[in-house]
């Protein structure tokens, strides 16, 4: 296993005076993607954000890169569910911000790969008025690209897009990590089969509040398509392991010793072939 890069010790986060967050610890490797499932209100965007360093933790610690967290950090990009573009700005110029904000020389060079990799050239100048929700996802993703993170955070990127968009845009993205040599990825989703198709890991996030009661490794082959994954004889498994997790999640979460396989109380990863 490559290097952790991103270390989350016993965090817990706070909202008005609510705990959100309990006790999360968490480690993933470098060039690891990492999606996290759950039912609605158990703290999944708020761990996002929090270790985008736009939200506070309460206690605990968390590392990136072996340096602290303690704020908007332009080794992460955060990927919004609903785009976060820049109305009065050009798809071009919403593409640029982050180098241009951090001011770093923008890399035209790049700019251009993304553009065409997520077929955006022909519309490089328009608004986001004039665009689709699945050119506003993609103008997001290449955003956060363009600013060459180490981490990558993706807040269910693909769940107001049609399924033919979706899975494009999933195919998309997938692509695109797999081609960079140093991107780490963590993902927030509600979609057991994005979920599968996307990670090496998978974490379920149970609450309120939030804590992590499941953990599974998907030992399917890369690189992957949805289609291919879906036609694998170990997915029916793998997916029932999943939906049995977030159906009748365990009580408390497994020891730090226990991460990275299913926890206590679940059936065994079954093994892939």
């Amino acid at each position: 296993m490559a290097s952790p890069y991103l270390v989350l010790d016993n965090v817990c986060v706070e909202l008005d005076g609510k705990q959100i967050l309990r006790d999360i610890s968490l480690t993933i490797a470098r060039r690891e993607f990492v999606c996290v499932i759950g039912t609605s209100g158990g703290g999944k965007t708020t761990l996002l954000r929090t270790i985008a360093g736009l939200l506070p933790a309460a206690s605990g610690a968390i590392t990136l890169g072996g340096r602290a967290v303690t704020g908007p950090s332009p080794r992460a990009a955060l990927v919004f569910q609903h785009f976060g573009l820049f109305p009065w700005k050009t798809v071009r110029s919403n593409i640029v911000y982050g180098p241009r904000v951090q001011g770093r020389p923008v890399d035209q060079a790049l700019v251009r790969r993304m553009l065409e990799a997520l077929r955006l050239s022909a519309v490089a100048d328009y608004y986001p008025a004039q665009l689709s929700g699945g050119m506003k996802q993609r103008v997001g993703i290449a955003r956060a690209l363009v600013a060459e993170p180490e981490m990558l955070l993706l807040d269910e990127p693909f769940s107001a897009l049609d399924a033919i968009t979706r899975e494009s845009l999933q195919n998309e993205v997938l692509r695109l990590w797999e081609a960079n040599d140093t991107m780490t990825a963590l993902q927030v989703t509600h979609d057991i089969d994005e979920a599968l198709l996307m990670a090496d890991r998978v974490l379920v996030v149970s609450g309120p509040p939030g804590r992590i009661t499941y953990e599974m490794t998907v030992d399917l082959p890369r690189p992957r398509g949805s289609l291919q994954i879906r036609a694998h004889p170990d997915y029916p498994r793998l997916r029932k392991l999943l939906w049995d997790s977030l159906s009748d999640p365990v009580a408390e979460p497994a020891p730090a010793s226990a991460r990275g396989h299913a926890r206590p109380g679940t059936a065994p990863l079954p093994e892939a072939t």
